[in-house]
């Protein structure tokens, strides 16, 4: 398994590479983890989860604000910066 300074780096990668209010699936970082992803996906929800904890990415599951431990079916998940926060707080 891949340590979470890994999962970290990557996570954050995928936010880096995109622009100001787009989002990526969490199942990109697992690919990028390993060729055999699914195993992965489990902690790559919790150490986004543990991102979103700080502030340093969002979560969404159709617009809408969620969070990646209790949130069922796909989610997305993008870098905090300032509109997107606005977002997940629902100020926009």
């Amino acid at each position: 398994m891949n340590d979470d300074k890994r999962v970290r780096e990557v996570l954050m990668a995928l936010a880096g590479e995109r622009q100001e209010g787009c989002t990526f699936c969490p199942s990109e970082a697992a690919r990028r983890l390993g060729d055999d992803w699914r195993p992965l996906m489990p902690r790559v929800r919790e150490v986004a989860a543990e991102l979103m904890a700080e502030g340093r990415l969002v979560c969404t599951q159709r617009g809408v604000p969620a969070h990646p431990l209790t949130t069922k079916g796909a989610i997305r998940l993008a870098e905090a910066r300032s509109s997107m926060n606005n977002v997940h707080r629902g100020l926009t």
